[in-house]
Formats: C-alpha cells, structure tokens, sequence
C-alpha cells in the first residue's frame, strides 16, 4: 500500500492565499471591498459563526453571482495558467518534490475550493486534490452555500478517510495553521510553518 502524504495548500505549499488571490485577480480589491460593505450581513454572521466556508461562499456568488460551472471552471483555468507556480515556496515544492516517489501519494487537503486548488494541483503532479466544494443548482449555476463542510479540522480527516477508507495510514503532513491540527496529530511525522521562503 502507498504512504499517503498530506500537504495544506494556502500558507503551506503557497505563500499567500488562493481564494483572496483569484478573486483579486478575476474582480479586484475594490469589487472585493464593495461587496463587503455593502453586504455586511456577511461579516456579521462570520463574526458569530465562524464559520469561513460560508463566507467563502456567499463573497464568491456575491462577486460572480449564478455563473455557470463551466464558466467559473475557464475563469479559475485561465488565473492558474497566468499565475502558474508564482504562489509557491520554493522550499515547500522541494519538499514536494522529494515525496515523488513509486511507493507515495501526494495529497493536497484544502479549505480552499476544491474547483480551484485542482488545476494547481494538476500542474505540480498532485495524485489527488480534497478542498471545499462549492454548491451549484441542478441547472449548473454557482450557489452562495457548499456541499457538505469547509475542509478545515477534523474535515480534513473526514475527508481523508472518505478518499483512502477508514484504516487511513497518514505517512507525513504539512500545514501552517490550526486548522490543520488534526491532520499533522494523525501523522507519523507532521510538520508544523517548516517552510519559510517566499517566491
């Protein structure tokens, strides 16, 4: 059986994050701020829930509004072919490097959207991407809520589990925040902020 190893994204093998960067990128900091004050319904229910997948959400549609998958897909394609490998520590792709070997996988386990993270994940040879997934209507358009949990804590581990089955052996992981915490306790090594150069 492959040792499965585990890399966080945003923070981890990036050096800024991925979400704020393609909205800024696709919309600009003055969309992104307008959209905040005028919706501060946003804000205010983070503050009380915490919950950072439904702001996530809700400032994405509040930005793009229904897109289309497929559009949304060409616009997230489009920013991973421009930004290309700029967003990575150089240490961090080191590292990622030495794991591709025969007897591993490389798993990146993300809060950021699934949908985004994959392309990214595809361009540095990822074996799988597990991130956020976002909501769509049955007629294909962005919804401002998820399917299922933002992929943070223990989600990380659920979800893990759901892609490599419940006897999950974790060979290493990486990641720079507390909600990786679980996913480096689980680990046979797990490595906390251990790269540090910026691009």
């Amino acid at each position: 059986m492959k040792k499965i190893i585990a890399f966080d994204f945003d923070g981890t093998l990036t050096c800024k994050d991925s979400f704020i960067a393609f909205l800024q990128a696709t919309k600009g900091n003055l969309q992104i701020a307008s959209a905040l004050a005028f919706r501060p319904n946003m804000l205010i229910d983070y503050v009380k829930t915490k919950d950072r997948g439904a702001l996530k959400a809700r400032l994405l549609y509040s930005l793009l509004g229904d897109i289309s998958q497929r559009e949304l897909e060409i616009l997230v394609k489009a920013f991973v072919t421009k930004t290309g490998k700029s967003l990575f520590r150089p240490d961090a792709l080191a590292a990622w490097q030495e794991h591709d070997q025969p007897d591993r996988l490389r798993v990146i386990v993300t809060a950021s959207p699934e949908l985004l993270v994959g392309p990214f994940g595809r361009l540095i040879g990822a074996d799988r991407v597990i991130g956020t997934r976002l909501k769509f209507s049955e007629r294909g358009t962005l919804l401002p809520e998820l399917t299922g949990l933002n992929c943070r804590g223990e989600e990380k581990m659920s979800r893990l589990r759901e892609a490599f089955g419940e006897a999950l052996d974790l060979e290493a992981a990486y990641g720079d925040t507390a909600g990786d915490t679980e996913m480096l306790a689980a680990a046979h090594q797990g490595h906390y902020r251990v790269f540090k150069q910026k691009p």
